[in-house]
């Protein structure tokens, strides 16, 4: 006999939700299993012996689904939309103090926004709406009606939801502030100086790389002045309508600075050699907005507390793809991961580790955390453009709640990676670099007594070329003799292979 789908599984083909993707499937079959997908995706088959339902009601269903399936917040507020009022107010009335009844009435009401007419639960105790050992939770806010305690970590407006993957609980046993403290011991007080100087510009340029955009030297000065800053401005502040257009007017040409809020349709794509365009991502429809970033404000507030790498990513990445701007949305995103980071202090005072960079050398990756979320929005979605090519969401109704409660799980694994290649490789060789750096100059310096300038291009160029001089750049140096720069290269050899 072949598997039969139960819980969330079976409510996305009785309500005909094909293009849903959901992170947990369920089956009743003959025995248990378990199944993990390539792209993450868990096929759970329960044994039907144990648990085979009373009945094919809906309700019986979303009960089983929040047992033991994913919480999908907008998968839910799909079906919960679907179903009749009557037959939820029939099942709950039909054990109105069980958990599970009071668990279906609150998600109904939170992510409906009606209310169900229902008299509030009487004095019984508390139930937890979702499960701590397996999502990452805010602040609790306790529902009298339903007697229920509210972990989310946002609000209706925008809610994110974050599981406790073994990745991400791996890399949050790691102590990061105490490894960079560690590591900052092992370099002079000069040094450190440097290489955050130098790490604020090349995370800089390195943002506006992944843009692909060329900054003039005024805007580079501008973002690493803002980098500089992070962290010291109110949440409630920082992420207001008003700050964060100031913020996007300071990285972005003058000429496309916004005055507010996008209040028009955005999507990101591009254009193929015959001028098709291949469209990547619908952002959310500008209706939506004002409702998103004000809660985006109230989760960051909410989620104080929360582990910095957890609330960095469902700031930043909830940012990046509100996109409530036309240009800049990349680099203030990228620039809130340092914000939130330095806000918790995640990072010693003053310090920088290198995120961008470490993004744009590994931009495939960055890329695919971006497409994790925007590739199952595509297959919900539709859209058309009017005759000015204006683009339409024809079913902002039904995506709303995409939009709306994000499952932010694969972009804080991205981060965790990002962060720990940042701390454990990318940083300490920078810092190497410049130590490697200062000895090389001085044993060359008293090889070769030459102009500083000339010195820095020498190692530059020898750099560059994976530890050989570079016969194309010989001219620069006719005044040296042959020896001289085989000796000068003998030094940068014998120094900077030393922590190779």
């Amino acid at each position: 006999m072949s598997e039969k789908p139960i819980g969330s599984t079976w409510l996305k083909q009785n309500y005909q939700l094909p293009n849903v993707k959901l992170s947990h499937e369920s089956y009743l079959g003959t025995r248990s299993k378990i199944e993990v997908l390539q792209d993450g995706t868990i096929i759970e088959t329960f044994q039907k012996a144990q648990y085979t339902l009373k009945a094919d009601n809906p309700l019986n269903h979303f009960e089983f689904a929040l047992k033991y399936d994913d919480v999908q917040m907008n998968f839910f507020q799909a079906v919960l939309k679907r179903i009749p009022v009557k037959d939820i107010v029939e099942f709950i009335e039909s054990a109105p103090n069980f958990k599970y009844s009071r668990k279906i009435g609150f998600w109904y009401e939170f992510l409906t926004g009606k209310l169900l007419p229902i008299e509030d639960r009487p004095n019984i105790n508390y139930v937890d709406l979702i499960d701590s050992k397996r999502y990452f939770t805010g602040v609790v806010v306790k529902n009298s009606r339903w007697r229920i305690n509210n972990y989310l970590l946002g609000d209706v407006g925008f809610c994110p939801t974050i599981k406790r993957t073994n990745v991400i609980m791996k890399a949050l046993e790691l102590d990061y502030p105490e490894m960079l403290r560690e590591l900052s011991k092992n370099y002079s007080a000069e040094i450190l100086n440097r290489a955050n100087n130098y790490l604020y510009k090349k995370e800089t340029r390195s943002s506006y790389q992944i843009e692909k955009e060329e900054p003039t030297p005024e805007r580079i000065e501008r973002f690493v002045s803002l980098l500089s800053n992070a962290g010291k401005e109110d949440v409630s502040d920082l992420l207001s309508e008003e700050s964060l257009v100031m913020l996007q007017n300071q990285i972005v040409d003058p000429r496309f600075a916004a005055t507010d809020f996008r209040d028009f349709q955005n999507y990101i794509g591009q254009t193929t050699w015959n001028y098709d365009e291949i469209i990547h991502y619908v952002c959310p429809p500008p209706e939506f907005l004002s409702d998103l970033m004000k809660d985006l404000s109230n989760t960051a507030i909410k989620m104080k507390g929360v582990n910095p790498i957890v609330r960095a990513t469902a700031i930043a990445f909830g940012f990046v793809f509100i996109h409530p701007f036309e240009d800049g949305n990349g680099r203030i995103h990228r620039f809130l991961i340092h914000d939130f980071l330095s806000r918790d202090n995640f990072l010693p005072s003053g310090m920088i580790i290198p995120v961008s960079a470490h993004m744009v050398n590994n931009i495939k990756l960055y890329d695919d955390a971006l497409e994790a979320y925007s590739k199952p929005l595509m297959l919900l979605i539709k859209y058309t453009k009017n005759e000015k090519q204006k683009l339409i969401v024809l079913n902002a109704s039904e995506v709303e709640g995409y939009y709306r409660f994000p499952d932010l799980t694969t972009q804080t694994e991205y981060l965790c990676k990002v962060i720990d290649a940042s701390i454990s490789h990318d940083l300490p060789n920078e810092l190497n670099f410049l130590q490697n750096y200062d000895e090389a100059k001085e044993l060359m310096k008293q090889r070769v007594d030459m102009p500083d300038k000339l010195i820095d291009s020498f190692i530059r160029f020898t750099h560059q070329n994976n530890g050989i001089f570079p016969k194309r750049r010989r001219n620069t140096f006719h005044m040296l003799k042959d020896d001289e720069i085989k000796a000068l290269q003998s030094i940068f050899q014998d120094v900077f292979t030393l922590d190779k």
